[in-house]
């Protein structure tokens, strides 16, 4: 959320910034109902000025029998009372209008985020690794695993319908080494603290990191007000919700693998064969909470971290910089991570990587004081998958395809695979 004082200070300025999101001036409608809700505020404090004055004189008219002074004072007060009320909550309402606005704006991007309208307009930052050359045209993650009878899109249609899969057998136990794999390298490596958080959340968790209330219809809601997460970024930035942190507790730095579940609203005809786009999926999330003036260092160090895990698989990867259009809604700055994927012969997100500043921080209340007699400032919070682990699978699955239609297992994980070097064509470890 934006600071109203911000925006009165330069409101051009303001203006200028979130064109480069596509949003139109929007600083004169806010400003305007801050000058609405500050004027109903002294009026209604001039009232209740007016109001007490007129109360202590009651008495003293009544002391010396002054009936007619006394009327006229109990009808001023009885009068002010009404006032009073009116323009508070004339003022009520204008913070009410005033903070919707404000809450369903995008944050302003960095200077040194790249212009531009769409995913055409990112930057390409740097690239690790080289496709590998193949002797056999490469296939799609579901025409090799649907084959062995581990990757199950009918099944899981039966139970639940369209993108949900059932994965069985060696797929679901290279899932979850992958899934270790990323804990534990962030864990041991990265000294990022393992959270496990629930996947049920209130309406302010959410509100809180930017998901209500402009993006309700992306997430799932249970009709007794939980929502669930679409990312445990959700529940981990939350942690610091209403607090005031000490200086010394920054920066904090968290990790958690989490089922994830989203509607896909918009995604019509996208990505509808295969795992890539799902309804239910696993993610290992990261979240750093740190100082504003840190913020892009821990962007930086975050990114590190995601790139580190496709290193570690020898996956060829190439990380972008988001252009102002393209990035999320509460992004400063955002660092998308592309795999390459052989059978769709191109590269595909797998991780993004955000710096929020204090824009979450404000829609939560999280503060920390610089020292113990300064003044509570607004911390910074930063996100990023690190990584999806369905997303890393397919990447798995389609780089280390085999020409007998089996998949080798990344050394990495081989340890945790009970030493098996592939899965063969007919599903079994080997």
């Amino acid at each position: 959320m934006h600071d109203i004082r911000l925006i009165r200070e330069n409101p051009a300025a303001f203006d200028a910034a979130l064109s480069r999101r596509g949003v139109a001036s929007v600083s004169k409608s806010l400003l305007d109902l801050d000058e609405s809700r500050r004027a109903a505020i002294l009026a209604a404090e001039t009232a209740l000025a007016d109001r007490n004055a007129a109360s202590k004189q009651i008495g003293a008219a009544k002391a010396r029998g002054d009936n007619a002074e006394f009327e006229r004072l109990r009808g001023l007060v009885a009068a002010k009372k009404d006032e009073i009320a009116r323009l508070e909550e004339e003022a009520k309402l204008a913070e009410e209008t005033l903070r919707n606005q404000l809450m369903s704006l995008p944050n302003i991007p960095l200077p040194s985020v790249p212009d531009g309208k769409d995913e055409d307009d990112n930057v390409e930052m740097r690239r690790w690794g080289a496709p590998r050359d193949y002797d056999f045209a490469p296939k799609e993650h579901f025409d090799i695993a649907e084959p062995m009878g581990l990757m199950d899109f009918d099944a899981a249609g039966k139970l639940s319908g369209a993108r949900f899969v059932v994965l069985s057998g060696a797929l679901v136990r290279l899932h979850r080494a992958l899934a270790q794999h990323m804990v534990d390298t962030h864990v041991d490596r990265h000294d990022l603290t393992e959270v496990w958080t629930p996947v049920l959340v209130r309406d302010e968790a959410m509100l809180g990191t930017g998901q209500l209330p402009k993006f309700a219809e992306d997430s799932y809601r249970t009709d007794n007000g939980w929502w669930l997460i679409p990312t445990a970024e959700v529940t981990l930035t939350n942690l610091v919700a209403e607090t005031i942190l000490p200086a010394d507790a920054l920066p904090r730095r968290y990790t958690a693998h989490t089922q994830c579940f989203r509607s896909e609203a918009g995604s019509a005809g996208r990505d509808t064969r295969g795992m890539l786009r799902q309804h239910q999926f696993e993610k290992v999330e990261m979240v750093s909470v740190t100082r504003v003036e840190d913020g892009e260092a821990e962007l930086e160090r975050m990114t590190r971290c995601a790139e580190s895990i496709l290193e570690d698989l020898e996956l060829p990867y190439r990380t972008m910089a988001l252009c102002a259009g393209d990035m999320g809604f509460g992004a400063r700055r955002t660092h998308d991570i592309e795999v390459w994927l052989p059978g769709q012969d191109r590269y595909r997100e797998i991780s993004s990587c955000s710096l929020c500043g204090d824009f979450q921080a404000r829609r939560m209340n999280a503060r920390y004081r610089p020292d113990a007699e300064a003044k509570p400032e607004f911390v910074a919070t930063l996100n990023g998958s690190g990584l999806a682990v369905g997303r890393t699978l397919i990447a798995v699955i389609e780089n280390y395809q085999l020409a007998d239609g089996g998949i080798e297992i990344p050394a990495v994980l081989r340890p945790r695979m009970g030493g098996a070097s592939r899965i063969t064509a007919e599903g079994r470890l080997a």
